[in-house]
């Protein structure tokens, strides 16, 4: 699902017309990846080179990294999963895909025996890519597949485990650093809603119950609590069309804030309240900073650009610096690496390609 943050939202910014191409990037002493304002970003690696690339996740021990892709030259016609090693990079070779190739596949995390990774996907409803619909009555819009369930794969590709099989979608699934729980939105309640469950997909336990759409949630490094992106439609004419939206497997993500909660859904809280959409958050390592994506100061619904901000909502601070889309911000492990994804050097077309910066505080 987190995908097509990517997918739509590069074409809906641009219009699929190209606006507004990426200014060209200041030639770093260093790095020409990194704009001179990037202060955290030691280096810059880039990853892939095409396609659109993001919800990239690194493995328990940080070796390897398992990511979603589109690119057509992969030979994959939506979302499939794939796998590298820490250090590869993709520009004439193909990783190897490692979830079934059919369906739709979304939001692969790695478990922590480093050797299976849980991940979503369409392909029991149907073999074929489900349709993707940008625009809804003229507002852009994600889709939200009721053919949605979450599985675990070994490295191979081979599916081990079924963990979800309610009626609805159940997708953005994320594992504790703790290695314990899994946390991740479904619509069995009738309302998107974030759930954990035991890594084997017992011990389902709901976390929110307020109307609106949660999702993309994260465990701290403590694994003690969520951090996630909401919607809360609060006037009736927005309860409505949210319902009406949501009846048709639509949700419009226009207008989300960073919410946070103790694992169990206690002490919940909005931790942003900066208008337009502010989504893709994970914990710093340090565990007392949040870093995320946001377009709320731009005027057209771009740039996104990556942000940080404490745990009580002070001292929000830019992170990067382009013209275009930076999102989908993943610490490693060990603290010292960010993956992220970005429109940045992609000769000012709409690839969204993975990035691998060396990080200082």
């Amino acid at each position: 699902m987190r995908i097509l943050s990517v997918l739509v939202l590069v074409c809906v910014l641009f219009s699929c017309k190209n606006e507004k191409k990426q200014e060209v990037i200041d030639k770093n002493e260093k790095n020409p990846l990194i704009f001179p304002e990037e202060k955290h970003f030691k280096n810059i690696t880039q990853i892939t080179f095409g396609g659109d690339n993001a919800e990239a996740y690194w493995s328990f021990d940080d070796k390897q990294i398992v990511f979603q892709s589109n690119n057509k030259n992969w030979n994959v016609n939506c979302d499939q999963m794939f796998l590298m090693k820490v250090g590869e990079t993709f520009k004439d070779t193909i990783p190897p895909m490692i979830s079934t190739g059919f369906g739709r596949t979304t939001c692969a995390y790695f478990l922590p025996d480093n050797k299976h990774f849980v991940y979503g996907s369409t392909h029991l409803v149907d073999k074929e890519c489900p349709e993707v619909p940008l625009r809804k009555n003229g507002k852009y819009v994600w889709p939200i597949y009721d053919s949605f369930d979450i599985f675990v794969s070994d490295l191979q590709g081979n599916i081990v485990k079924q963990l979800t099989n309610e009626i609805g979608y159940d997708a953005e699934a994320t594992v504790s650093p703790k290695g314990d729980k899994i946390v991740f939105t479904s619509t069995r309640s009738g309302d998107l809603e974030l759930y954990t469950m035991n890594i084997d997909g017992t011990d389902v336990k709901q976390i929110t119950n307020e109307l609106g759409y949660d999702g993309g949630a994260f465990f701290s490094p403590d694994g003690t609590k969520l951090i996630f992106r909401a919607s809360r439609p609060k006037t009736e004419e927005e309860i409505k069309a949210y319902k009406d939206l949501l009846a048709q497997g639509l949700v419009e993500p226009t207008d989300m804030e960073l919410f946070i909660c103790n694992a169990d859904g206690s002490e919940l809280r909005q931790l942003t309240d900066l208008g337009n959409a502010n989504w893709s958050p994970f914990f710093h390592p340090s565990g007392k900073k949040i870093l995320f994506s946001s377009n709320f100061e731009a005027e057209r619904g771009f740039p996104f650009n990556l942000y940080m901000i404490d745990l009580d909502g002070k001292n929000l601070e830019r992170v990067t610096h382009g013209e275009t889309f930076d999102a989908f911000p993943v610490f490693s492990n060990d603290g010292k690496k960010l993956i992220f994804s970005s429109n940045r050097n992609n000769g000012g077309g709409r690839d969204t390609n993975l990035f691998i910066a060396e990080w200082q505080d």
